[in-house]
């Protein structure tokens, strides 16, 4: 088994990124000012943190460095007044064109260890799968290694809803959506499918929970898992905000033979953030 104490530092100093699944968890969101806007020049602010509550920040912020928003028409937008307190971070975004805009952040990481001299060491910061041959020191034994793949985005939609950002780029867990994140209404049942690396991913658990979780006693938390064609049906109980989040099972891998590097293991995860209406 991997070294408890090298995978609860790395855990922590990801949390942000990793948004880990369990009841008990602090779980990443973004929180934005309105899902469905009309006009032709309008804005959305958008809050951004980590906490137990959704959606109420009490924990820690989250870091925007890797945030970034894209128009209908594929092309970037700008992140404007970005700002980062001591329990959240907010922006805004400038919706200039007609459509559905996403936005969001994806991230990559490489996170393991090795024994060197009867001791456990943690992989250097900056190893990738590209160079993992190299970073590890001469006489490196029992490595582990993970590669996490994380994405957490929101859509808004000025006018009509539209598809045109939903290409997958291959990379990761990404949402394929049959029934759009922008039309959803309580009372009926939402089709969404996950890829994984571009391909359907069958059997990924994946956790919805509503938000106001500060102001009841029961969590609400629905648990379901995507079919063979990597789809899921959520129907969806009240109005409000919910959380969804969509991960792979985490697994180690050892070093291969004669103490080459080992195969990457893969973690991937999806978090979104949706608006459903009253019917």
């Amino acid at each position: 088994m991997m070294n408890k104490r090298f995978w609860g530092l790395a855990a922590g100093a990801a949390l942000a990124a990793l948004a880990a699944v369990p009841a008990s968890a602090h779980r990443q969101w973004m929180m934005p000012s309105s899902t469905v806007v009309s006009g032709d020049d309008v804005w959305v602010t958008v809050d951004a943190a980590v906490s137990n509550d959704l959606f109420y920040f009490e924990h820690q912020p989250m870091r925007l460095d890797a945030m970034k928003a894209w128009a209908p028409d594929g092309t970037e937008a700008a992140i404007e007044n970005k700002s980062t307190g001591r329990y959240r971070s907010t922006f805004d975004v400038r919706l200039t064109q007609r459509g559905t805009w996403r936005i969001g952040s994806a991230t990559d990481m490489l996170m393991g260890s090795y024994e060197l001299n009867g001791k456990t060491e943690r992989l250097p910061r900056g190893t990738t799968a590209a160079n993992l041959a190299e970073r590890l020191p001469a006489g490196a034994t029992n490595v582990k290694t993970a590669e996490a793949n994380n994405r957490n985005e929101i859509f808004v939609t000025v006018g009509e809803p539209t598809t045109s950002l939903f290409k997958p780029t291959g990379k990761g867990i990404e949402l394929a959506p049959v029934t759009h994140p922008n039309d959803l209404f309580s009372g009926e049942a939402a089709t969404f499918q996950f890829l994984l690396d571009g391909k359907p991913a069958a059997g990924l658990p994946v956790t919805v929970i509503p938000g106001g979780i500060r102001y009841r006693d029961q969590l609400g938390q629905m648990d379901l898992t995507t079919d063979a064609e990597g789809k899921v049906a959520v129907t969806w109980p009240e109005p409000g905000m919910y959380w969804l989040n969509v991960t792979t099972p985490q697994v180690e891998r050892e070093e291969g033979e004669g103490g080459a590097p080992p195969p990457l293991a893969r973690r991937a995860s999806y978090v979104t953030t949706l608006e459903v209406l009253a019917p």
